[in-house]
């Protein structure tokens, strides 16, 4: 039986090698040319993970990129983020004619720094791959600048300043790839509206089954399953477009049907508790009265 395993790159070295490039000339960030990968091993293994951040450029890939269970689309400038411990594969049965740049850097490299714990802030990091950045021609150039910036101070003899010029460069990159995902969140305004309409319709389906009394409120991992988008991805987009988290949406719900059953129904609190998946009626009163400013009690006065 072959081992399923993904193959692990621990170093940037180690990815140079695999890729047969020459060696990088920092142990711990690398700038790539993607012309300079030409083509894929012949025995080119079927998942692959890495200890370090992987931020991509491409254009005109020919073969194909799974990240979880979905393909990228390459035939417009692509943004891709991959984050330590992360798998994803490449097939490709062509020599590579692909365009644009990896930047590869190890979190080893941000010690010291605040990128170290911002970093972790960026929700695009584990973003599912149908929701990679489409850039503009005017964004992509960009990117591109700052990714050459990179390039060029990586090339240069390493001293004292190398690291934090570097930083400063990446936080740049970083800050643009969130305006930009935003930017996509805005004006892909269909697929998104679609989501919005199939999360409603998730939400109403689910209060209204037995779920909520067998399993309690719906997780944002369900929710983002269900969707098949990743709960960072689909907590970014609504936050977007409409102001609200999963979280807060999931809620806004359950207080809208509990405002139905305070003012339409003579069941007690606790039982409406129950009803909305809650074992106990106080986290109900307390979650009622965090986002009405009410008791469950206070607002069914209010129609008396």
């Amino acid at each position: 039986m072959k081992n399923k395993e993904p193959h692990l790159l621990k170093t940037i070295s180690d990815y140079h090698s695999f890729r047969g490039l020459p060696k990088p000339e920092h142990p711990l960030v690398s700038v790539i040319n993607m012309e300079d990968i030409r083509q894929l091993r012949d025995n080119e293994p079927k998942g692959l993970t890495q200890n370090f951040y992987a931020i991509a450029l491409k254009r005109n890939f020919t073969g194909k990129l799974k990240y979880g269970q979905q393909e990228y689309d390459f035939d417009e400038g692509v943004m891709f983020f991959i984050s330590p411990g992360q798998i994803y594969s490449i097939q490709s049965n062509k020599v590579l004619e692909h365009s644009g740049w990896l930047l590869l850097f190890h979190p080893d490299f941000l010690w010291n720094t605040p990128l170290a714990k911002t970093i972790k802030q960026y929700d695009y990091f584990s973003y599912a791959a149908n929701e990679a950045l489409h850039l503009s021609e005017k964004e992509e150039a960009v990117i591109a600048g700052i990714i050459q910036q990179i390039a060029q101070e990586y090339h240069s003899n390493i001293d004292k300043f190398s690291q934090s010029v570097i930083i400063a460069q990446l936080e740049l990159l970083l800050t643009y790839a969130e305006r930009f995902y935003h930017r996509q969140f805005i004006t892909r305004k269909i697929s998104n509206h679609k989501i919005l309409t199939r999360l409603e319709a998730l939400l109403t389906a689910y209060f209204k089954s037995d779920d909520l009394i067998k399993k309690g409120l719906p997780t944002v991992q369900y929710i983002a399953q269900s969707l098949n988008v990743s709960p960072n991805y689909l907590s970014t987009l609504l936050k977007v477009l409409t102001g609200q988290n999963t979280q807060q949406h999931i809620h806004s719900k359950l207080i809208e049907i509990a405002k139905e059953k305070l003012s339409t129904t003579v069941l007690s609190v606790s039982e409406i508790a129950y009803e909305l998946g809650f074992e106990h009626p106080q986290s109900f009163s307390k979650l009622f009265r965090t986002k009405t400013n009410l008791s469950p009690l206070e607002f069914r006065q209010t129609f008396n």
